[in-house]
């Protein structure tokens, strides 16, 4: 039986509430399944001072993700992606009975002219975008926005993504959620060294990644 699974990539440097929020609203107003959190091992558009290792981020991760039908994973660091389009590519090829979309904030689309090749992800994958707090005018305005409006469909059918011929995108809108990672690293700036499990199993994979 084909599952419907949200694609949700990010550093998780840390995981919080902000994300837990986002997933929440993705799996009701897209009809999912589940929820898979891609921790990336680093990220082209962000610096690696900072950034924790990959595994105090997914461990924060999973600790996040509880509760919630929401699998973290760390497969990107397997396949050896390095580009959010390489990694689609290789989903797609390793679960066929899995019908995938693609989620990100405003404030990614504002950026995402600056992907790897974009409009080969939108070719791909239908695309939802969740709004962020202060985002919402830029994301609109956002370069990638020239090319894919027309492709634009009503968020009253959010739940039909599965359907739409590609590419597609869709706008949802929920309660903003304040939360960042950034503002919780500037009040905990060594979250990072708490206690890490020993080893930790990839929810997806089902591998140990320690």
């Amino acid at each position: 039986m084909t599952r419907r699974v949200g694609l949700l990539g990010g550093s998780f440097n840390p995981a919080h509430g902000g994300h837990r929020g986002i997933s929440r609203f993705a799996l009701e107003a897209l009809d999912l399944d589940e929820v898979w959190w891609l921790v990336s091992p680093g990220n082209p558009l962000k610096p690696r001072a900072g950034m924790a290792p990959l595994a105090a981020r997914y461990a924060s991760a999973v600790r996040a993700a509880r509760g919630l039908p929401i699998r973290p994973t760390t497969i990107e660091a397997r396949l050896g992606t390095r580009y959010t389009v390489e990694t689609l590519t290789q989903l797609v090829r390793r679960y066929p009975h899995v019908q995938f979309i693609w989620l990100m904030g405003a404030d990614n689309l504002a950026q995402f002219h600056r992907w790897r090749d974009w409009r080969g992800i939108a070719r791909r994958l239908a695309v939802a975008v969740i709004a962020r707090p202060g985002y919402d005018a830029a994301a609109r305005r956002a370069p990638a926005m020239g090319w894919l409006r027309r492709y634009v469909r009503p968020a009253a059918r959010a739940d039909q993504w599965a359907r739409w011929s590609l590419p597609a995108l869709v706008l949802l809108h929920f309660q903003p959620d304040p939360r960042s990672a950034t503002s919780f690293r500037a009040r905990h700036p060594d979250w990072h060294e708490q206690a890490t499990p020993k080893a930790l199993r990839d929810r997806v994979t089902r591998r140990t990644i320690i």
